[in-house]
């Protein structure tokens, strides 16, 4: 059954990204009014908003957690063409708001030309690393050298697309079997040019990131793309949000590990929904990767679920105003995202008979 909770986030535009920290207990949103906000989860269940301030002088497109290894550490981007990291503090005993915390800006990354469209942290295994892209078809990838120390950022990697980026996802794998991979999804819109997705592989040789696939089968543009978690498979599986929702499975086929040519994949598509029927905008797993959260244009959020045939399903539906769709039964918590209620945010939950919650 669903259970599904409404939170006026007071955003004066649309809200672009919703964001959890590791634990969940934590959210960041970002909005076309130029600011951020970070919600706290009580003990009670509710949200409460305990910060709440300008951070670009554009639209905000996205927001995410670094892992807490690192701190309370956020990173946002912006039409500005910027991309600015950002520190909670907790007040000194001198301070005026004694024990209460402020965020402050560690730096600014300026490299890009044109709007930066997506930000994500690497994962924690390969210590304090961001990725951007933008719209002027470049991934680039920063790391921070001393951690205690979050306004030093340097510019590590420069990957250049041919197609204008709109998203981009690492895959999370910590096996040594499997070298770090981004996958970076564009919505340019040239129709000419195939192939909206791209995998870039780095390269322990040559100590750069290569193209090693590109799914040839996506010519809509891509608004949201994210691998699933591995939990020591051998294969990659990855969600696309273009004109419908597509999931693919990228088994590695075998190579030489003193090559300095990137791995190829068997490219396989696992399953492809249009029950949107209209553009989808975000794609977001749970932990075990068992389940697929998807929003889009019609308002609406939709579950999806493998069986043991590895037959994937509609589980779940819920409306934009948090209400489920009759005759619907699943659902998990995930972020939502709809052009159609900007200053709501929706939650939804699938209970199961052990009374256990999976966030998404």
């Amino acid at each position: 059954m669903f259970v599904a909770r409404s939170i006026a986030a007071d955003h004066k535009d649309l809200i672009h990204d919703v964001s959890y920290d590791f634990h969940g207990r934590r959210m960041a949103t970002c909005s076309s009014d130029q600011s951020i906000k970070v919600w706290d989860r009580g003990d009670n269940g509710e949200w409460t908003c305990t910060a709440s301030w300008k951070t670009h002088s554009g639209s905000v497109w996205r927001v995410t957690w670094a892992h807490p290894e690192f701190g309370q550490v956020l990173a946002s981007c912006s039409f500005d063409r910027t991309a600015i990291v950002w520190e909670e503090i907790v007040g000194e005993s001198n301070d005026k708001q004694r024990g209460q915390s402020h965020w402050i800006k560690r730096t600014t990354l300026v490299d890009s030309r044109t709007s930066v469209t997506d930000v994500k942290f690497a994962p924690k295994h390969m210590g304090l690393m961001l990725t951007t892209c933008s719209a002027d078809g470049v991934v680039r990838i920063y790391e921070a050298p001393d951690v205690m120390n979050l306004s030093q950022w340097s510019l590590q990697h420069e990957i250049s697309s041919k197609l204008s980026c709109s998203c981009i996802s690492w895959n999370p794998s910590s096996s040594r079997a499997h070298a770090p991979m981004i996958a970076v999804g564009s919505d340019d819109s040239n129709v000419t040019y195939g192939g909206k997705v791209q995998i870039y592989e780095y390269n322990e040789v040559t100590r750069k990131y290569a193209k090693a696939e590109t799914l040839m089968t996506v010519t809509d543009a891509v608004h949201d793309i994210a691998f699933a978690p591995n939990l020591g498979r051998s294969f990659h599986v990855l969600a696309i949000a273009t004109k419908d929702v597509r999931i693919f499975k990228l088994v590695p086929l075998r190579k030489d590990n003193s090559s300095s040519a990137p791995t190829k994949f068997e490219v396989q598509v696992l399953a492809q929904f249009d029950s949107h029927n209209s553009q989808v905008w975000r794609v977001s797993w749970n932990i075990t990767s068992t389940l697929l959260a998807s929003s889009g244009d019609d308002g609406c959020v939709r579950l999806w679920k493998a069986n043991y045939m590895d037959n994937w399903k509609c589980t779940g539906v819920l409306k934009g105003n948090g209400s489920p769709v009759s005759g619907q039964k699943g659902g998990s918590c995930i972020k939502y995202h709809s052009v159609k209620h900007f200053n709501r945010i929706v939650f939804m939950y699938y209970l199961q008979n052990s009374g256990l919650n999976t966030k998404i």
